[in-house]
């Protein structure tokens, strides 16, 4: 592949559906490469398109259950993260995703949750009882590694929405 940086996979390609695999082997160049160029491609869609906290493996058609987060410029590893708690309340919000950048969707989130997951060289961390905002991200990038997508998740027939739609009479929307 050399140094080119993979696009993000868009809503209709078939490889978005499929369950990804859990990750066994932490060392090998290969793995490293991967979780760098997951990073890559986040920072390169925050550049050109103005969102993105976080980017799942199946997006780049790489089945593995692994998540980059890029939270305040603090990047993040997740391996095989797994959700451990999750609060009662939920909350609504219009979500986005990079594999239809142009869409919005409104979906229903659980206010808090907690996980588990390991980071690159395979040791375990453990997120307790994070703020809706980081929640709601975890959720939905969580969603990806099991081949689920917010489209799936959206409230109703009215909460799918172009982007500037849902801006244009909400300007509290979006990431």
């Amino acid at each position: 592949m050399g140094d080119e940086i993979p696009r993000v996979l868009l809503l209709g390609n078939p490889l978005l559906r499929k369950i990804s695999d859990e990750v066994n082997e932490f060392n090998s160049s290969s793995q490293q490469n991967d979780f760098a160029t997951l990073h890559n491609v986040l920072l390169r869609f925050r550049e050109e398109h103005g969102f993105g906290r976080g980017i799942a493996a199946p997006q780049l058609g790489m089945l593995k259950r692994v998540v980059a987060l890029n939270l305040n410029g603090q990047q993040t590893t997740m391996v095989n993260p797994q959700i451990i708690w999750s609060s009662p309340e939920e909350f609504s919000l219009w979500d986005d995703c990079m594999c239809f950048p142009d869409l919005l969707v409104r979906v229903k989130r659980k206010s808090s949750i907690s996980l588990k997951f390991q980071n690159p060289d395979g040791s375990f961390a453990t997120w307790e009882k994070l703020d809706p905002a980081r929640s709601e991200l975890l959720q939905h990038e969580l969603d990806h590694l099991d081949g689920v997508l917010a489209i799936d998740r959206a409230i109703d027939k009215e909460s799918v929405s172009y982007r500037v739609n849902v801006q244009a009479t909400d300007p509290q929307s979006g990431n």
